[in-house]
């Protein structure tokens, strides 16, 4: 449960193997759009989202998952009524949503990269754009040696900064400045464990950008090597930003859904390169979903492997 979308994701997992997406479905339901002044979500916006879970789940039992995970991130992570609607989640579809930290996010990626990339690829500093915050690791391990989350998501700098449809040209400057201050710091800290060898972009929003600097299509596969470039994205936050939200649908590789958010997007991804001295990231297609994944597989295998399990094994992990 994201805050564009809550997304079910059928895949082939075991321990050992490499977890094969079987199906896909979405809907969008703009959860961040619908908190209030107060930070409460609205009582539609619950609303919809317990008829999406419910009519997930019954896609999930009907495509014989064994098992169901449910996380949500920074929408329900951030509204104040955020327990209540968790016990009402429950109460009406049966399914428990773990509510993820930002921190916790960017450990599971960092640790769906790692996999993905190998050991080999030594220090590894990875980013993810999504719709409410900004998640930033580095580390030579499974577990990074820094992992943060900012509330800098492409979403949420829209609605704070970029409400005019094409964007403001004075705010598109200002934001610039402003997100260059904000990351000042916690470049800093992350880069203070070790230079990274391998920089990585992973999400829908680097693969858009990636995408529209010409990095080659989905249908190429997964394993195509794909990369943004500095160069590249300032090319195209020039051109995008005069744009309408209409037009940026159009261009390929943009999702009708995220194009409103596709300027804030592409300057968060142009100020994180550009504090942390990066000047191309690899896209990487793992992320959040398949490190929660990673996570449960690891946790059951330590079951499978432990007498007695310590108690509260699986909590935290997703």
């Amino acid at each position: 449960m994201g805050s564009n979308t809550v997304h079910l994701l059928v895949v082939d997992a075991h321990r050992g193997g490499h977890p094969t997406p079987m199906s896909s479905t979405k809907a969008v339901l703009r959860l961040a759009e619908q908190i209030d002044a107060d930070g409460r979500m609205s009582d539609r916006a619950v609303a919809k989202l317990i008829e999406s879970i419910d009519e997930f789940t019954h896609i999930a039992r009907t495509s014989g998952c064994e098992q169901m995970m449910a996380f949500a991130t920074s929408a329900v992570r951030d509204a104040t009524n955020s327990d209540g609607l968790l016990d009402e989640i429950e109460q009406r579809t049966g399914v428990r949503v773990l509510v993820l930290s930002g921190r916790d996010e960017a450990r599971l990626t960092s640790l769906a990269v790692r996999r993905w990339r190998g050991w080999s690829a030594g220090r590894i500093l990875a980013l993810d754009i999504g719709g409410g915050s900004l998640e930033m690791s580095n580390g030579v391990d499974e577990e990074p040696d820094v992992a943060l989350s900012l509330p800098l998501g492409a979403g949420r700098l829209t609605r704070e900064w970029l409400p005019d449809d094409p964007p403001d040209r004075r705010r598109v400057g200002v934001l610039r400045d402003w997100l260059d201050a904000e990351l000042r710091a916690p470049a800093a800290q992350l880069l203070a464990p070790g230079a990274p060898d391998l920089c990585v972009g992973t999400s829908k929003t680097f693969r858009s950008l990636a995408r529209l600097t010409g990095a080659a299509p989905s249908s190429a596969g997964p394993r195509v090597r794909r990369e943004l470039t500095t160069s590249g994205l300032r090319q195209l936050i020039s051109f995008i930003s005069r744009m309408t939200k209409a037009d940026r649908a159009e261009l390929e590789g943009v999702s009708s859904d995220r194009a409103g958010q596709l300027v804030a997007g592409a300057l968060v991804a142009e100020a994180a390169m550009r504090a942390l001295q990066v000047d191309t990231l690899e896209i990487c297609p793992w992320a959040l979903r398949e490190g929660v994944i990673l996570r449960r597989l690891d946790a059951e295998q330590a079951d499978s492997l432990e007498p007695t399990p310590a108690r509260g094994v699986h909590e935290g992990v997703g």
